[in-house]
Protein backbone atom coordinates (compact mmCIF):
# COMPACT_ATOMS: atom_id res chain seq x y z
CA UNK A 1 0.00 0.00 0.00
CA UNK A 2 1.12 2.86 -0.97
CA UNK A 3 1.97 6.15 1.76
CA UNK A 4 0.09 8.99 1.75
CA UNK A 5 0.16 12.20 -0.29
CA UNK A 6 1.35 15.83 0.94
CA UNK A 7 -0.78 18.28 -1.52
CA UNK A 8 -0.26 21.74 -1.36
CA UNK A 9 -2.79 24.46 -2.86
CA UNK A 10 -2.10 26.81 -5.67
CA UNK A 11 -3.89 30.42 -5.98
CA UNK A 12 -7.23 29.90 -6.43
CA UNK A 13 -7.60 26.06 -5.74
CA UNK A 14 -10.53 24.42 -4.71
CA UNK A 15 -10.63 21.37 -2.88
CA UNK A 16 -12.30 19.32 -6.06
CA UNK A 17 -9.47 21.00 -7.83
CA UNK A 18 -6.74 20.26 -6.49
CA UNK A 19 -7.48 16.86 -6.05
CA UNK A 20 -8.05 15.94 -9.74
CA UNK A 21 -4.56 18.06 -10.60
CA UNK A 22 -1.92 16.39 -8.34
CA UNK A 23 -3.75 13.32 -7.68
CA UNK A 24 -6.47 12.31 -10.35
CA UNK A 25 -9.12 11.62 -7.70
CA UNK A 26 -13.12 12.92 -8.13
CA UNK A 27 -15.79 13.36 -6.39
CA UNK A 28 -16.47 10.05 -4.94
CA UNK A 29 -12.93 10.86 -2.78
CA UNK A 30 -13.73 14.12 -1.09
CA UNK A 31 -15.41 12.28 2.07
CA UNK A 32 -12.28 10.59 2.72
CA UNK A 33 -9.90 13.25 2.14
CA UNK A 34 -12.15 15.91 4.29
CA UNK A 35 -12.05 12.90 6.53
CA UNK A 36 -8.18 13.08 6.70
CA UNK A 37 -8.40 16.81 7.07
CA UNK A 38 -10.05 17.91 9.98
CA UNK A 39 -11.01 21.70 9.40
CA UNK A 40 -10.35 21.61 6.03
CA UNK A 41 -13.91 22.19 5.34
CA UNK A 42 -14.13 25.43 7.82
CA UNK A 43 -11.19 27.43 5.44
CA UNK A 44 -14.16 27.97 2.95
CA UNK A 45 -14.92 26.99 -1.15
CA UNK A 46 -11.34 28.43 -2.32
CA UNK A 47 -8.53 26.98 -0.23
CA UNK A 48 -5.22 29.61 1.10
CA UNK A 49 -2.75 29.70 -0.91
CA UNK A 50 -0.14 26.82 0.19
CA UNK A 51 -2.60 24.97 1.95
CA UNK A 52 -1.50 21.28 3.07
CA UNK A 53 -3.92 18.62 2.09
CA UNK A 54 -3.31 14.94 3.09
CA UNK A 55 -4.31 12.73 0.85
CA UNK A 56 -4.56 8.81 2.77
CA UNK A 57 -3.53 5.82 0.91
CA UNK A 58 -5.88 3.18 0.08
CA UNK A 59 -6.21 0.03 -1.42
CA UNK A 60 -9.23 0.97 -3.84
CA UNK A 61 -7.37 3.17 -5.83
CA UNK A 62 -5.33 0.78 -7.30
CA UNK A 63 -8.22 -2.34 -7.55
CA UNK A 64 -10.65 0.22 -9.58
CA UNK A 65 -7.35 1.09 -11.62
CA UNK A 66 -7.16 -2.53 -12.83
CA UNK A 67 -10.67 -2.70 -12.96
CA UNK A 68 -12.14 -4.17 -16.98
CA UNK A 69 -15.49 -2.75 -18.34
CA UNK A 70 -17.51 -4.79 -20.22
CA UNK A 71 -17.27 -4.68 -23.79
CA UNK A 72 -20.73 -2.84 -25.39
CA UNK A 73 -21.11 -3.83 -28.85
CA UNK A 74 -23.36 -1.36 -30.46
CA UNK A 75 -24.20 -3.00 -33.98
CA UNK A 76 -24.22 -6.66 -34.78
Amino acid sequence: MAAAQRLRSKQGDTLDQLLWREASLGPGDLTRVLDANPGLADRGKVLPLGTVVIVPATATKTASANRVLPLIQLWS
